[in-house]
């Protein structure tokens, strides 16, 4: 399948099988106070307490780490915790080594000393293998500064270590390779501080598992340091303490574990590039700082301190610098992806209507000296409502990608593809003046279009309507495409599947449309509207068997307005359904009325209302129906409603779920202008409907010798009786095709012939007669 070009997203983690379900906080919460009151106990209690305080969280920091990677990383993202739990039990085995093998743990370290320091530096390496893993799953883009600000506190690190330990510890007797080990102890934790701190910076949430990773790296970094200090003999530091500080990075790495937040240490961030503000601007000036500090009061004491401090500051510089030149590099990369994002559809990456004004504009500026014109394309998907409602949104994205693909296919390299929204595309070119390159590029479009797309659900047609407008020079880019827009309107009035040019008059057309919308608007609330009734007649007995109500709107200031030209406006801005509700209840309370003054053993009448598509989506047409039917006690099947064919067709699915709930409150429904839809008897069985009304345009001219629409009156009349349902004949004039219906067993008939439209006061006539008499 052929997609429009692909839009940049972020990178998003791999597919896996679902977790168990995190951890609670609250786990986490209890086990932090228990380490805490066995750390406590192990800085300050007596022997007996210490050991247990050490079995305590040696025993509850495993415990920690194993229950947090199998409860809370993400299946497939568990090797980095993997190698936390293989490095905590190195370091354990460490401090097991120094406990039990004599002269482990003497000071001034002997050759014994090494044993547990070969299990250290493998303890290590799976600790800093674990943060690189996390780091390369958590980075957000590669180019993120995260790396170089670490950098940057791995390099101060270094210069504070080599001055602070490792020169003084070069001294004599303190040549061994014990001491030597011992002093890249230091050097290991500055490596795994650039990587935390990496974690730190990277794009992404600040997860509470993170601070507490951090908060163990740096215990851990202390207690190197203090150990380093004391084999070292730079310093008395108490071995006591530097075990406290190991025992607590062991219980804080138990706790960053058991946090359910520790599934975004491997998870990939959303990009965020940051500005150098000014926080990071002061960290930065501090890191560069501290090494010249350190120098002022401690000067290099050989050529060896010399060389190593100018190139750990070379190396510093090295870093700003960069570090500034990939800030402004990311800056301008971030302004470029921002000004994409602003101008490009989210979907198919096309311009949108930002870009397309712009590039008008630009267009329109040269376009009248060098005698160009300006054409727009503006192009609608037919019914591609339908899709989305059928199939999905998925599949509707589908079909808008490969249109992308499609426009970008049929224009010219100058030329400017773009998605203003929905399935609306419009495409502009810049031509020589009076060419029919627009109309010519029209064609092929519909062309393309025409053929199926070949979607995930199979292959799809789909048709679409075209407005095309064109200007030279000095046009507004706005104005261009509501020109465009409105031609496209005239191409979907015109049947769907073509283009239509835009003229002045459409303008007008326009203005008046928007002028006829802000007037409906309230005029249900200023009395404006009234319901008329049409009669509805018994043909074999020429009895009145109801009436159709029918919505007219008398203006003070535009006048009798015509359905014709209000309705379609109600439908399309959602009025129709308020005013709908309205005329139904209207209508009902009125035949109660009548009902109510008729003498015994009349007809019963019924009233017919007619109802939009928009009605029929939801449940608001089944309770205002119910709600009246309730209010006014007028039996059921005494309230006809008419709906059209093609406004089931646009959702058959919600439409039928709408007519079978009001079926079965026991209304009767009609499938009103029946030949001018769908007209299948396949859509028409499907639809709960009792009473068929055939279209005035077949009625007309029946019963004369050169009528056409003979065959298919008595087709319909046949289909529908075999069905068992009854025929309205609607737009009956004359007495001719009265006795022609009459005589083809046709049910009932409506139409001037009988009476026109009129409000309830001029039906007194008709309501006071048992049988019809007109004509």
């Amino acid at each position: 399948m052929t997609l429009a070009p692909p839009v940049h997203r972020e990178r998003a983690a791999p597919a896996v099988s679902p977790a168990p379900p995190p951890l609670r906080r609250r786990e986490t919460l209890l086990f932090l106070g228990v380490m805490a009151v066995a750390v406590l106990a192990l800085t300050i209690g007596p022997l007996w307490l210490q050991t247990s305080a050490t079995a305590v969280i040696v025993v509850g920091s495993f415990w920690a780490l194993i229950r947090g990677t199998r409860r809370n990383a993400i299946p497939g993202c568990r090797a980095p915790w993997w190698a936390m739990i293989v490095a905590a039990t190195l370091f354990i085995g460490a401090v097991v080594v120094r406990l039990v093998v004599p002269g482990a743990d003497a000071s001034p370290p002997g050759a014994v000393a090494l044993i547990p320091n070969l299990m250290v530096l493998p303890a290590y390496a799976a600790q800093a293998w674990a943060y690189a893993q996390m780091l390369r799953r958590r980075r957000a883009v590669e180019d993120d500064p995260a790396g170089t600000d670490a950098l940057l506190v791995g390099l101060t690190s270094a210069y504070g270590v080599w001055t602070l330990l490792i020169v003084p510890a070069l001294g004599p007797g303190n040549e061994t390779l014990v001491y030597i080990t011992n002093l890249f102890f230091p050097v290991i934790d500055v490596m795994l501080l650039v990587l935390v701190t990496q974690l730190a910076l990277a794009g992404g949430a600040r997860a509470p598992s993170l601070w507490l990773l951090l908060g163990g790296s740096g215990l851990m970094f202390t207690g190197d340091t203090l150990y380093a200090l004391s084999d070292g003999q730079l310093a008395d530091v108490p071995m006591h303490l530097i075990d406290v500080l190991f025992m607590a990075s062991l219980a804080v790495f138990g706790a960053a574990t058991l946090h359910p937040s520790m599934r975004t240490l491997t998870e990939a961030q959303s990009i965020e590039v940051r500005r150098l503000n000014p926080f990071r601007i002061t960290a930065i000036a501090l890191l560069v700082i501290l090494p010249q500090a350190l120098t002022a009061f401690l000067p290099p004491s050989s050529l060896l301190d010399s060389l190593v401090r100018a190139v750990l500051c070379v190396l510093l510089i090295v870093t700003v610098f960069v570090r500034v030149v990939r800030s402004n590099n990311s800056r301008a990369q971030a302004e470029r992806a921002s000004r994409h994002r602003a101008t490009h559809d989210v979907l198919t990456d096309l311009p949108n209507r930002e870009l397309l004004a712009e590039t008008v504009a630009a267009w329109g500026e040269r376009a009248a000296t060098e005698e160009q014109e300006i054409s727009l394309l503006f192009i609608d998907l037919d019914r591609f409502k339908m899709v989305n409602d059928h199939w999905g949104h998925r599949v509707g994205d589908e079909l808008l990608c490969q249109v992308a693909g499609r426009l970008a296919g049929h224009v010219r390299e100058g030329d400017l593809v773009c998605r203003i929204g929905g399935d609306e595309f419009v495409i502009a070119l810049s031509s020589r003046s009076h060419s029919r390159v627009a109309e010519s590029l029209a064609d092929r479009v519909l062309a393309a279009l025409a053929r199926p797309f070949d979607l995930s659900v199979g292959s799809v047609v789909i048709s679409a309507s075209i407005g095309v407008a064109k200007a030279v020079g000095g046009t507004q880019a706005l104005e261009l495409i509501r020109d465009a827009d409105t031609a496209m309107y005239k191409a979907k009035g015109s049947g769907r599947n073509g283009y239509a040019l835009f003229d002045t008059s459409l303008r007008d057309r326009v203005r008046d449309r928007v002028r006829l919308e802000q007037a409906l608007r309230g005029a249900l609330d200023r009395g404006e509207l009234a319901v008329y009734y049409q009669p509805i007649v018994d043909l074999e007995s020429d009895e009145l068997d109801g009436f159709e109500a029918l919505m007219r709107w008398q203006s003070p200031e535009l006048g009798f307005v015509s359905p014709m030209d209000f309705i379609p406006i109600a439908e399309e801005t959602g009025l129709i359904v308020e005013v709908g509700a309205w005329l139904l209840r209207d209508a009902v309370r009125e035949l109660v009325r009548w009902t109510e003054r008729r003498p015994d053993g009349a007809r019963r009448l019924h009233v017919s209302v007619n109802v939009s598509v928009r009605q029929l989506r939801g449940g608001a047409l089944v309770r205002t129906v119910r709600d009246t039917l309730a209010e006014t006690g007028l039996p059921p099947e005494a309230l006809w409603l008419e709906i059209t064919e093609s406004g089931v067709m646009e959702d058959v699915d919600t439409a039928l779920q709408t007519l079978n709930e009001l079926r079965d409150l026991g209304v009767t429904l009609c499938v009103d202008d029946f030949g001018t839809g769908y007209s299948s008897l396949s859509y028409l069985h499907r639809l709960p409907v009792g009473i068929v009304k055939i279209d005035r345009s077949f009625v007309a001219g029946v019963g004369e010798d050169d009528s056409t629409n003979e065959p298919i009156v008595r087709a319909v009349l046949a289909m529908t009786h075999a069905m068992g349902q009854r025929v309205v004949a609607e737009g009956v004039e004359t007495a001719v095709q009265r006795d022609w219906l009459r005589a083809q067993d046709c049910d009932l008939v409506q139409g001037w012939f009988y009476g026109k439209p009129e409000p309830p006061a001029r039906l007194e006539d008709w309501l006071r007669r048992d049988t019809a008499t007109a004509g």
